[in-house]
């Protein structure tokens, strides 16, 4: 399958203190989430520009007037919803809109994300009609298919520890076939933060 038929959607906050990493912020300061934040998108940004798809952008409040996503490698949109969900299924939405038949979708929190990983996402999407990548929080860092499943998306319970279980059963109860990839972390929490290659230990 070719560039034209893979789109790579980001979901992206707009970087503002106080506004992203907020749980982060709680024990490091909102200034120095932000920096952490944009770290975060800096390596999105980077495996993004690797992958072989169609790459866009979706800003959470309003698309600014410069950003690191802003080139040529991205295109960029508004996110629209009033919750995750429905921000998530609206710009998968708009995905199959435009015509591409394998739509993957990924946040900015995961710095140990790789091309090979998002890579592998749509090669499964070869053969199974979803793709998920599991976090060890109990959520998911990336989610892929090949047709919109409202159902992973509406009336959902966001942010729990049962998010990709509860994922894993609607896919199931749809009889529709799915992959997994690697186990990744998500960077939300100081403990994440410790754990991650971003952290190092100060005298």
């Amino acid at each position: 399958m070719n560039t034209s038929d893979r789109q790579l959607i980001i979901l992206s906050k707009n970087p503002e203190a106080g506004m992203v990493k907020t749980r982060l912020a709680k024990s490091i300061g909102e200034e120095n989430a932000l920096e952490i934040y944009e770290i975060l998108r800096q390596h999105t940004a980077r495996v993004a520009e690797k992958v072989d798809a169609k790459r866009v952008v979706f800003f959470s409040r309003f698309i600014p007037s410069s950003d690191l996503f802003l080139n040529d490698n991205f295109s960029a949109r508004l996110q629209d919803g009033n919750d995750l969900g429905e921000r998530m299924l609206q710009a998968i939405k708009s995905g199959f809109e435009s015509g591409f038949h394998q739509v993957v979708l990924i946040g900015t929190d995961c710095y140990e994300l790789i091309p090979a990983i998002l890579d592998d996402a749509f090669s499964r999407l070869e053969r199974a009609d979803a793709v998920i990548g599991p976090a060890k929080d109990g959520g998911f860092y990336l989610i892929g298919m090949k047709r919109v499943i409202p159902e992973l998306f509406v009336d959902r319970q966001w942010s729990t520890h049962d998010v990709l279980l509860d994922t894993l059963a609607i896919l199931k109860q749809l009889d529709t076939t799915y992959e997994l990839l690697v186990e990744l972390s998500d960077i939300d929490t100081f403990d994440d933060l410790k754990k991650s290659p971003l952290w190092t230990s100060k005298p």
